[in-house]
């Protein structure tokens, strides 16, 4: 594979219109988009609010302008009755102008209170009464007596009339404010539609946007989680904002350089492994040449040492044979080679295979659980459970009890390894499933392991994409494998 000392930096493509921009931009995009909508909401609602406040000073202004007219007609009619009446009673002409002047100011505050709203019926009664007034000022003088009289029962229509006047402008300005109420409410239900509105696009922003950015930062926890779980077959493709699309570049080179250091690691082991065991099988050889006396009769302190050199080697050859085994089994992991296979039966069969060795401690192996088919590499997992039974045998006191029971939580298959052994100890938990770490708790009358066998069922459930893990009971210790299973 071929060395790669820095990070590639070629760009993906582009994703659209956002394409270049990165996180911070896009946050800070996203805070003006969402202050955008609350401002413009408010911008209107400040609007409406000044607007009603302006419709309502001129109503009000209106209204006392209405009432203001009224009244100062009928001050015209009473000034235009003591006019009317001394100039039919003294025959003044100035007085007469007087009347007439007055007469044309009346109609002309007759003329606004028609515009203003006030009904043609009683601008019509009025002026009606003041046409007649002016028709009897017109008459012969010999008829002035009777004219008087006819010139004050007129004014009294007037007055009458006026009453009728001034009601009329209340109710005018009763349904102005009616009316002005009637839009101040229209305008409250369009601000709170509006408001209310703007807050759930703000909202529907805010979440939208946020799932949308957060959307790559799990997607950067996901592949961060399975380059430190050794996952490294899966390519580390992100999406997003630049900053982070960048730092998912980092990661795949990230990724390609673990895998280089994987495939060093794994050709240093077995370029040490075979060249160890050369020189190792002539140690042997010559320390067993020494042994049978072909070079010669050794002493008793001689052949105290060529023992002590044949134990040495012989666990030489264990521990170099044990790397060649987890090398192996770290490189067969990634090739399954699946088929639909009983697992309870293949539970069978492993303890079947192992009977000598429990027999041998008086032991109880039992098996329990329904009969489960799936499709993984039969020959991985009975290497698994091969494993975890050879452990669970090792560490059980005489003539106690194994149990393997296989269940089906949803989605999953799990294998659950009991034993009432001391238990894995509180400090080597951590480190269980390390390759070549030994417990503190060990058998006194076996032989020390080598260290593999859990890394080695770690190394084959993984690779099915499931997990092993250790379960606590009590005083004892579970090893409970769990593999994906649809059902």
């Amino acid at each position: 594979m071929p060395n790669q000392s820095t990070p590639p930096t070629a760009p993906p493509p582009a994703e659209g219109l956002l394409h270049g921009l990165s996180f911070q931009q896009l946050l800070l995009l996203a805070f003006v988009l969402i202050a955008g909508v609350l401002g413009v909401s408010s911008l209107r609602a400040l609007h409406t609010l000044e607007q009603l406040m302006v419709l309502s000073r001129h109503g009000t202004a209106e209204a006392t302008a209405l009432t203001t007219v009224v009244q100062g007609l009928n001050q015209r009619g009473q000034a235009l009755e003591r006019a009317a009446r001394q100039s039919l009673v003294l025959r003044d002409a100035p007085l007469r102008r007087s009347f007439d002047d007055m007469a044309v100011e009346a109609l002309t505050v007759l003329d606004h209170l028609q515009a203003a709203g006030l009904p043609a019926t009683q601008t019509q009664a009025w002026r009606a009464h003041l046409d007649a007034v002016k028709a009897l000022l017109d008459a012969p003088p010999d008829r002035a007596l009777d004219n008087e009289r006819l010139v004050a029962e007129e004014f009294v229509a007037l007055e009458t009339l006026h009453g009728t006047l001034v009601q009329s402008v209340q109710d005018i300005n009763t349904q102005r404010n009616q009316a002005l109420q009637d839009q101040v409410e229209h305008s409250r239900r369009n601000v709170t539609h509006q408001v209310v509105g703007a807050i759930v696009l703000a909202l529907v922003l805010a979440l939208s946007l946020g799932i949308w950015l957060a959307r790559p930062f799990k997607r950067l926890e996901g592949a961060i989680r399975q380059l430190g779980e050794n996952q490294l077959g899966q390519p580390v493709l992100i999406s997003g904002p630049d900053d982070v699309r960048r730092l998912g570049q980092q990661l795949e080179w990230l990724r390609l350089r673990l895998l280089e250091l994987d495939a060093d690691k794994a050709r240093f082991l077995r370029h040490v492994s075979h060249e160890l065991k050369t020189p190792l099988a002539a140690l042997r050889e010559g320390v067993a040449l020494l042994q049978d006396g072909v070079t010669g009769e050794l002493t008793a302190g001689q052949r105290e040492v060529a023992q002590i050199l044949h134990h040495n080697t012989l666990q030489l050859q264990s521990e170099i044979e044990a790397l060649l085994r987890f090398n192996a089994a770290a490189f067969e992991a990634r090739q399954l080679q699946r088929r639909d296979t009983d697992l309870l039966a293949l539970l069978e069969a492993q303890v079947e295979v192992q009977r000598l060795q429990w027999q041998a401690k008086g032991l109880t192996v039992r098996v329990e659980g329904p009969p489960v088919r799936m499709p993984i590499d039969a020959d991985k997992i009975t290497s698994a459970v091969s494993n975890l039974l050879s452990n669970a045998i090792r560490f059980s006191p005489p003539q106690g009890t194994v149990r393997l029971v296989l269940s089906q939580p949803p989605g999953q298959v799990r294998l659950d390894v009991f034993d009432q052994g001391p238990g894995v100890d509180r400090v080597d938990r951590d480190r269980v499933f390390e390759p070549f770490y030994r417990g503190v708790r060990q058998p006194d009358d076996a032989v020390r392991g080598t260290g593999i066998g859990l890394s080695i069922v770690q190394e084959y459930v993984q690779a099915h994409g499931g997990s092993v893990r250790l379960v606590d009971e009590g005083a004892h210790s579970i090893f409970r494998i769990e593999l994906p299973h649809a059902t």
